[in-house]
């Protein structure tokens, strides 16, 4: 039998205590399926934060039932290992996880999920069934790694549209067998509602599905949770998240639009006007609905930041700049104090001690904001940047960040990050810079992923950016719709044999934008 632990929800598996699956039984996934369980939707299943020979494998169903999850090194399941996952009730909206330890490294994983309908013993439902490769182990040889990034889902008024192809951006990105995906944050739009119909300046129309959750800004649990269903009924979503492990971040469309902690909205159109109640509930429903792992390296349930090991080639930092940050009056501030932070003391001293720590040839910085773009919220900043000069405001915790690698001596540091939809390569050189104690860096930003196109945004000159590539709506346009073909998202591949790094910047389509090598001696010096 297993033994689990963890929070209401979770189960924390080791393989090496599975059931093993007999030759003379049917698996769970093959098992006859219940005549009376019309009630039953599709299972959902998805993959998340792949992390050595850890990895998540979510699901959900839409009644009480128990978890099941099928585990093999071959696409036949003749070595099948059955895990006994957590029960699926209306406490977590259905959905149920278990946290897989002791995958084999450097193997393609098939798994199958299937959940057993409780009231009605031996009722499972049809099993959704994927595959992921895991990472080699530090000490085993590398073979060539790809990974994407991007964000911003469903967000402006552009919800799924079958007659527009829906979410095809998916389906483009999957069809690039990734090892994972960065999830760069904005992954509803819980403060965007859709209606029917937008009717386009040539007279057609851009025709939603929408659902009650969609209707209004999210105020309830209910409402945070449907935004994250409402992504599952687009075909392209629901396979590429079943196949292609995902790490997932979180900005403010998941809550309401530049939110901080503490903050008290003012105006429509929420009814609840406390921030940190929105939050509670939006945070609730996104380690619900998204497949992160949140209970087991930190202390509470709230500290989204986390890194990943993906063998020899890459470790990834996942950034949260959401939950720690101080009010957004507080980046004009140019004294440092608690209000200024947007990674926090704890976070910050985190990401330093990793990344020293670290092995890897490559460490990944997934951060859910760009560095050195302006992002206005009133007259303030919503963002990093804060107009031109010496670092104040947030820039004080990111400056401290950069001095610490040049001092470390600490090279091939990468940042992607997406949240101002449009993309973009961004080079970061003392030399430029008003702050100058740094080791030169890029910055690659893409997105957005199905949501409306903007930009570009203007520079902040403390980390002296300069723009090497954008691609954004012709000057006087914005908000442009998914068909209009600037959706965009990031591509990057690791040769195991030379160690070198390339970013693409592609779109929708898949076409390549933009372009660019780095090798692994080389970067940052």
């Amino acid at each position: 039998m297993l033994s689990t632990v963890g929070i209401a929800g979770t189960t924390v598996a080791t393989l090496d205590n599975a059931t093993p699956g007999r030759a003379t039984d049917k698996s769970v996934g093959e098992r006859d399926t219940h005549s009376e369980v019309e009630d039953l939707d599709p299972v959902l299943a998805q993959l998340g934060d792949l992390d050595g020979d850890r990895a998540i494998i979510w699901g959900r169903a839409n009644c009480p039932s128990r978890l099941y999850v099928e585990i093999a090194t071959d696409e036949t399941f003749s070595d099948v290992r059955t895990v006994r996952g957590p029960a699926a009730l209306s406490v977590t909206d259905y959905t149920a996880r278990v946290d897989l330890k002791g995958l084999p490294r450097g193997e393609q994983v098939f798994y199958r999920v299937v959940f057993d309908r409780l009231n009605k013993p031996g009722s499972y439902t049809d099993a959704v069934s994927g595959s992921f490769r895991t990472p080699p182990a530090q000490s085993e040889q590398a073979g060539d790694l790809r990974f994407l990034w991007g964000g911003d889902v469903a967000g402006q008024g552009w919800g799924i549209d079958p007659e527009h192809g829906g979410m095809k951006i998916f389906e483009t990105m999957a069809d690039l067998d990734p090892d994972f995906f960065i999830h760069s944050g904005d992954a509803v739009y819980a403060d965007g509602p859709l209606q029917k119909t937008v009717e386009f300046d040539n007279g057609e129309n851009w025709t939603n599905i929408v659902t009650e959750a969609k209707r209004d800004v999210a105020d309830t649990l209910a409402e945070f949770r449907g935004n994250y269903l409402y992504n599952f009924l687009d075909e392209h979503y629901r396979e590429f998240v079943a196949e292609v492990p995902v790490i997932a971040q979180w900005d403010d469309h998941e809550v309401t639009n530049n939110w901080y902690p503490g903050e008290i909205l003012s105006e429509e159109p929420h009814d609840v006007k406390s921030v940190d109640l929105l939050a509670a509930r939006g945070q609730r429903a996104f380690l619900e609905y998204m497949p992160v792992r949140s209970d087991s390296h930190h202390a509470t349930r709230d500290e989204h930041y986390d890194t990943f090991d993906y063998g020899p080639l890459v470790d990834v930092f996942r950034l949260d700049l959401r939950s720690y940050r101080g009010p957004n009056i507080a980046t004009l501030d140019e004294e440092r104090s608690s209000e200024t932070a947007i990674l926090g003391e704890k976070q910050l001293a985190w990401l330093k001690e990793s990344i020293a720590d670290s092995d890897a040839t490559w460490k990944v910085i997934a951060s859910d904001m760009p560095i050195g773009l302006l992002i206005p919220d009133g007259d303030v900043f919503e963002g990093i940047g804060n107009a031109d000069g010496a670092p104040r405001g947030r820039e004080f915790e990111i400056a401290e960040l950069l001095s610490f690698l040049h001092d470390e001596g600490i090279y091939n540091v990468v940042w992607f990050t997406a949240d101002v939809h449009y993309t973009a390569a961004h080079h970061y050189h003392p030399d430029r810079a008003q702050f100058s104690e740094f080791n030169p860096f890029w910055e690659f930003v893409s997105g957005p992923l199905h949501a409306g196109t903007f930009g570009p945004n203007k520079l902040d000159n403390t980390f002296g950016p300069k723009v090497i590539y954008e691609k954004s709506p012709p000057e006087g346009e914005a908000n442009l719709p998914p068909s209009a073909g600037l959706q965009f998202f990031g591509q990057v591949d690791i040769d195991a044999d030379t160690e070198a790094l390339t970013v693409t910047l592609k779109n929708r389509d898949g076409e390549s934008l933009y372009s660019t090598g780095f090798e692994q001696d080389q970067y940052g010096r």
